[in-house]
């Protein structure tokens, strides 16, 4: 069991896992450093009862990192670029993120931070994967690659109110009685709820003996996005129908999804793209 007065440092806590994480980390009375970019509207957006550290910091400006790392023993790296307004800016999105992920595997390891925790995604590289899901697996690559133990949570599409996927599925069905979709619509995938991965982030750190692994995880179930959808109109009591034709390219696709739903058109495009892949445990 970790010693919990050891200081957390937590990334991407303004985030859809994030903020969950820095929650239940206070709820556990974990110290809890979070490295944000603005500390001034991090702290007015804070539930009672939650008062982490709080440093101002950039993993793209490698200088501010050394004091961010300070007298840390646990890093968790929660920091994905999906990409800006424009679903043509999601590429170079991409790039950062790599950049990100060395500098702040650099300071960890010039500060003597013990472990890393890492949430990354499933696929693999014989897999044809998207780049999104590819940038994926080279930031946990990275992370693992020096003496910095990292352990390495692999999941699939999380569940979870305010989480882009979940979000655009949810567009999707209240607002189309009738929804034309591309192939990918059958893609098999193994959804886990948002709350399950937060006791997966938490259960790391806690338990030492996941240093240095990486796990897969997911729900109990394998299913397509099609039944995905369908299981979403039925708790909602609404009748849908869904058709698939061929010709629907992702960036056909991403256009479509982005009209009829508030996800930004640079989100869209990258996870559309991860749909042809399966990503099961």
């Amino acid at each position: 069991m970790s010693d919990l007065t050891t200081k957390v440092l937590l990334t991407g806590a303004t985030g859809f896992i994030g903020g969950r994480l820095l929650r239940e980390l206070a709820s556990k009375g974990i110290r809890t450093r979070c490295l944000v970019r603005s500390a001034k509207s991090f702290l007015e957006a804070l539930p009672c009862g939650v008062e982490p550290d709080v440093i101002e910091g950039d993993l793209l400006q490698p200088d501010t990192l050394p004091r961010t790392m300070e007298g840390i023993d646990t890093a968790y790296y929660l920091v994905h670029s999906m990409g800006g307004r424009s679903m043509f800016q999601y590429k170079a999105y991409l790039e950062r993120d790599l950049h990100a992920a060395d500098n702040f595997l650099k300071a960890a390891e010039e500060a003597g931070v013990n472990r890393i925790i890492y949430l990354g995604g499933l696929g693999e590289k014989a897999d044809n994967l998207s780049e999104h899901l590819r940038s994926r697996l080279m930031v946990a690559q990275i992370l693992q690659s020096t003496r910095v133990q990292t352990t390495v949570l692999r999941a699939a599409n999380i569940i979870g109110a305010g989480g882009a996927p979940f979000e655009m599925l949810r567009h999707l069905v209240e607002r189309l009685p009738v929804m034309i979709c591309p192939r990918w619509i059958d893609t098999r995938c193994q959804p886990i709820a948002v709350e399950n991965v937060i006791e997966y982030l938490t259960g790391c750190l806690l338990e030492t003996e996941s240093a240095g692994r990486s796990f897969d995880i997911g729900g109990p179930q394998i299913i397509t996005y099609r039944q995905l959808m369908m299981t979403y109109a039925r708790i909602r009591r609404l009748h849908r129908l869904i058709f698939t034709i061929p010709v629907l390219t992702p960036h056909l696709s991403s256009y479509w999804i982005n009209l009829c739903t508030s996800v930004p058109a640079g989100v869209v495009m990258p996870l559309v793209e991860g749909l042809k892949n399966e990503v099961i445990c």
